[in-house]
Formats: structure tokens, sequence, C-alpha cells
């Protein structure tokens, strides 16, 4: 069974799992710099670096998630008008977004099951979380953390950048363009316009 016709509006699931999402990266941003730039005590670190677990494995777990639902339910299209240059673009950015928080959860669960620390991993402070086998199939486990480590801060200043560019581009169409493409994402959004509604269905 595959997607149906492309809807007017983004669904309500897709709309709970877009902005939970959102605000747990963003979460996973500002954790990030404050836990390795801020210079605090070990304790509120090692406190910090839990919480940073614990959002990232929530949004593997909510990204797997959107990426089925939208498998099935197939989104909005592009607003009318919009040049073909334009949708690829919006397409790749959306698709290497995706990547990205698939990526950086599962780098940032390889850095902690390679440490040598071998520092328990406990979701929100209730639900103990498995490191991943890796270290049994590599010969320098070190060198490969090492790797990861590098990957998972480059990886998380390319999503700050792609966050950026992604909510400008939104701001553009919603202030400058005034199309619907940000308020199909809203809650309380309206429904598009009928010009809209009938490129949508052609």
């Amino acid at each position: 069974m595959g997607p149906g016709p492309p809807a007017r509006r983004y669904t309500v699931v897709a709309i709970l799992l877009h902005w939970t999402s959102a605000f747990c990266v963003l979460a996973l941003i500002g954790i990030g710099l404050v836990m390795t730039h801020a210079g605090l005590a070990p304790m509120r670190q090692f406190q910090l670096y839990q919480w940073h677990k614990s959002v990232g494995i929530t949004v593997l777990a909510l990204t797997t998630l959107r990426l089925a639902w939208r498998a099935f339910h197939r989104p909005p299209r592009h607003p009318v008008g919009m040049p073909a240059p334009a949708r690829r673009a919006a397409g790749a950015v959306h698709g290497l977004l995706y990547l990205l928080l698939v990526g950086l959860p599962l780098t940032g669960w390889a850095i902690v099951s390679l440490s040598p620390f071998q520092i328990p991993t406990v979701l929100y402070g209730l639900v103990p979380w498995p490191h991943l086998p890796l270290a049994a199939f590599l010969t320098d486990a070190a060198a490969a953390e090492e790797v990861a480590k590098r990957v998972h801060a480059c990886w998380a200043w390319l999503l700050t950048a792609l966050l950026a560019l992604h909510v400008a581009a939104a701001l553009r169409h919603h202030l400058i363009l005034r199309d619907d493409s940000l308020r199909r994402m809203l809650p309380a959004g309206r429904p598009p316009t009928s010009s809209e509604h009938t490129e949508a269905i052609r």
C-alpha cells in the first residue's frame, strides 16, 4: 500500500512529530554547546551528557516514526509557481536533514559505545540503554571513537547551518512570497488557498 493523494496540509501526526523533533534538536544543540564549552563542574557536565544522550535517542526514534509516517501519508505539494530548481533544493535540504537526524544520534551512540570509560546510558534517568557492540569488530576502538567524535561534531555544525537555512526559507515563504508553506505545518494553520488546492490535486 503506497501513499495516497497529496493532502492540502500536513496531518496532525506529521505536525506533532515535526515540532517535537524541532524542540528536541534545539535542545540538543544548546546542551551540546554548554556541556562542551562552558567549563562546567564534572557532575553537572555528566548530567548534561546524560540529557544529551537521552534527547538524542528520542530524536532517532522520532525520525524513524516520521519516515514511516511519511511513507504512507504523502505530504502537500510545493506552492504554486515555485521554480523547479527551488523545489529540487528544498528536497535536497529535507533529505539531508533526515540523514543527519538519523546519522547524528547513531554517531553519538557509537561514541558512547566505544568509550573506554563505558559509562552507562540511562534515558531520562529511567530506562537503561545498551551500548552498540562495536568494539568486538574493531582492531582499534580508540581510533574509531576519535573518528566518530569528529564526524559527530562536523555533522552537528552542518545540522545547525541547515536548520538556519530551513527557518530562513520558511520565513521567506511566509513573509515575502506569502504562500501557505509555513501555515500548512502550523498546528492551527488555515487551509491552503483554492489555487494551491488546485495545484495539489493535479
